[in-house]
């Protein structure tokens, strides 16, 4: 069910209640930065793969009665002190005003990965808090609308807000500022290899961590580079070149973390497995021919990105180092959906 299609059913109108799951996604060509942090406007387009097997669910209800009740949020089976709900209220927020209405929010969110650990957990949850709580309410938006909406959540929603590959648009303004599917999710038979070799969440968040990138003296010179690497992964996927898409998709990996490196302060986000894992990527490229690419999230565990022909190889191969916790496999996927069973 893509966007356009997912808001107001009638059966979900009279109880204020609606459920929906999105996909996070993997992104080859990085968001990182904002020129406007107010509404997450980007410093440049980016690029990404919806994932089919790395979700959010959200349900989201709405409550009539209104003033005199607090929101409250649930994520992963833990409600969330108000500190920790504030971004969220804060979208909450967003879909009152455009509903017009006072009512308060419960809201229950789950994750089928682990979250804040650099696999886009945020991405997959605000564009399910933003379906369902528009669903719930009777908005009837637009998908561009919902992606606009979405990036102001988690700058990185707007692009699960469409299924398969995606590019992100920065635009100028909050309405221009939007994603947009390029190709669907059958067209490459990708696939989304995690390395975990850390669960544990981040210390500084991603939407910390955009508002520094202006301090690394690098910055501008990956924003200056970056549209030639976006041309060539359009070009790529368009034409399923694993090795022209792999070779873009590790620069800008790399550049985006020389500008986290670089910034005040400087943020690290890898671990002694990050770099293990890179290293065994590059040493099975070069000595054996594996086709396989490796990218990195603003987290220390590596996304490697291969044709599902080598599914097997790449999996025994991660399996068999010591700093690789666990490994989580995806293909591309679909834009939201709203469910018929509810979390609440």
């Amino acid at each position: 069910m893509s966007p356009s299609s997912v808001s107001s059913p009638s059966s979900r109108r009279d109880s204020l209640r609606a459920t929906a799951r999105a996909g996070s996604n993997i992104a080859f060509i990085k968001y990182w930065g904002v020129s406007d942090p107010t509404i997450n406007l980007p410093l440049s387009n980016s690029i990404s793969m919806t994932l089919a097997d790395a979700y959010t669910t959200t349900s989201v209800e709405w409550d009539r009665r209104g003033g005199g009740f607090g929101d409250e949020v649930t994520i992963d089976g833990k409600q969330l002190d108000a500190a920790r709900a504030e971004r969220i209220v804060r979208h909450l927020e967003r879909m009152r005003t455009l509903a017009n209405v006072t009512y308060r929010a419960r809201v229950v969110s789950q994750n089928n990965f682990p979250m804040a650990s650099g696999i886009a957990s945020s991405a997959s949850g605000f564009a399910a808090l933003t379906v369902a709580g528009c669903a719930a309410l009777g908005l009837d938006l637009s998908a561009g609308r919902l992606s606009a909406l979405a990036r102001r959540g988690s700058g990185s929603a707007c692009r699960s807000l469409f299924g398969g590959f995606v590019e992100w648009d920065k635009g100028r303004d909050d309405a221009s500022s939007v994603a947009h599917p390029i190709q669907p999710a059958d067209h490459w038979d990708l696939i989304d290899i995690v390395a975990l070799v850390s669960s544990a969440e981040k210390a500084v968040s991603s939407e910390s961590g955009h508002l520094l990138a202006v301090s690394s003296p690098f910055n501008m010179a990956r924003i200056d580079h970056i549209d030639m690497l976006l041309m060539e992964v359009r070009t790529a996927i368009a034409t399923r070149d694993i090795q022209r898409l792999g070779v873009a998709i590790e620069r800008d990996a790399l550049a985006m973390h020389a500008v986290m490196l670089t910034s005040t302060p400087s943020l690290l986000y890898w671990q002694p497995g990050t770099l293990q894992v890179m290293q065994a990527v590059r040493q099975w490229r070069e000595q054996e021919k594996l086709p396989v690419y490796f990218t990195i999230d603003a987290g220390p565990n590596v996304h490697l990105i291969c044709e599902s022909a080598y599914r097997s190889t790449v999996i025994e191969r991660l399996r068999a180092l010591n700093s690789v916790e666990q490994v989580l496999v995806s293909n591309p996927g679909p834009g939201p959906k709203l469910l018929d069973s509810h979390l609440f």
